[in-house]
């Protein structure tokens, strides 16, 4: 088990992955007008790809079209302090390909209403993730 300079312990690729294929929101951090902006969303994992909706006409979907954006999905334990985080950082697209748009309708429902038909992808470059383990059963963090 690898532990960070914090003392936080570093999560393999492949556990990245488990822990995005859990459902649940995520929040995607992009640049709307050069300023940073986080917008929560429901989303699903294909292959190492992650996949949310979104309403056509917002600020998401125009600065979603190929920027570089990051995804973020944690889970907090609030008594323990334990938990974890995974990012994913990539390019997005809008998925317009019409056999991709329809497996992943069956996986993915807007929370929305019939207004989040967008689907956007982020295709995942650099994934990585950390988890918060309570002092008592962390391991000592390695060195050299």
């Amino acid at each position: 088990m690898e532990v960070d300079r914090n003392g936080l312990v570093v999560l393999s690729r492949d556990e990245c992955l488990r822990r995005l294929r859990r459902p649940g929101v995520g929040r995607v951090g992009l640049s709307v007008g050069a300023l940073p902006a986080i917008f929560p969303v429901n989303y699903t994992l294909f292959r190492d790809d992650v996949y949310f909706r979104t309403a056509p006409g917002t600020k998401l979907v125009a600065a979603a079209r190929n920027a570089i954006v990051a995804f973020e999905v944690d889970r907090i334990e609030p008594i323990s302090h334990n938990g974890w985080s995974v990012l994913v950082v990539g390019p997005s697209e809008v998925v317009s390909e019409p056999a991709e748009l329809a497996r992943l309708a069956r996986s993915l429902s807007p929370w929305i209403g019939d207004g989040a038909d967008v689907l956007v992808r982020i295709r995942a470059e650099l994934i990585s993730g950390r988890q918060i383990v309570h002092p008592a059963v962390r391991p000592a963090a390695r060195t050299g």
